[in-house]
């Protein structure tokens, strides 16, 4: 089973919802979801049972970020090709991408995978210095696979049309 495939089909990602997650603000405002996850889990320690009401809240703003925001006048943005990036990504079974992206888009995954280790940690004993280190590995991977992804994008671009059929030019 694709990890990457089973995320997108959780998130109920379609052709409108990826266009529209291109838009900027919505990739600089879904880097919030996981610090406001941790800060929901950690609330158990003061709310009991109602920590579920923010944790609920949280996980209603992860599958809506994408949704929530206006399609990008154009993508020229590191944030829309990284999001066009890690659609290719997705689609590298369907369409060959080159074998170092490949590389770099695993290893990158499987460290931001790791920093969960800490991370999930932190939140079972309710340490924030665990809490924040698992934070910043699982996040600044996730940033670099972000930005790995608009390279991908750029590079797959120019040979395939589809791919630059994405793209939108600003005037």
């Amino acid at each position: 089973m694709d990890i990457f495939k089973a995320s997108e089909r959780l998130m109920g990602m379609d052709e409108a919802t990826w266009a529209r997650h291109a838009n900027p603000i919505s990739v600089y405002t879904r880097f919030t979801a996981l610090p406001l996850l941790c800060a929901a889990v950690l609330s158990r320690f003061w709310l009991g049972w109602w920590a579920l009401v923010p944790i609920a809240l949280v996980l209603v703003w992860t599958w809506l970020n994408p949704r929530l925001f206006s399609t990008p006048t154009h993508t020229d943005s590191w944030a829309a090709r990284g999001v066009m990036g890690e659609r290719v990504f997705l689609n590298r079974h369907t369409v060959p991408i080159p074998t170092h992206h490949i590389r770099w888009g695993y290893g990158l995954s499987i460290a931001a995978g790791l920093g969960v280790i800490p991370l999930l940690w932190g939140l079972w004993i309710g340490d924030l210095a665990w809490v924040i280190t698992g934070l910043a590995l699982s996040m600044g991977a996730k940033t670099w696979f972000v930005d790995r992804m608009t390279f991908l994008y750029d590079e797959m671009a120019r040979t395939h049309t589809e791919y630059a059929a994405w793209a939108r030019r600003a005037r």
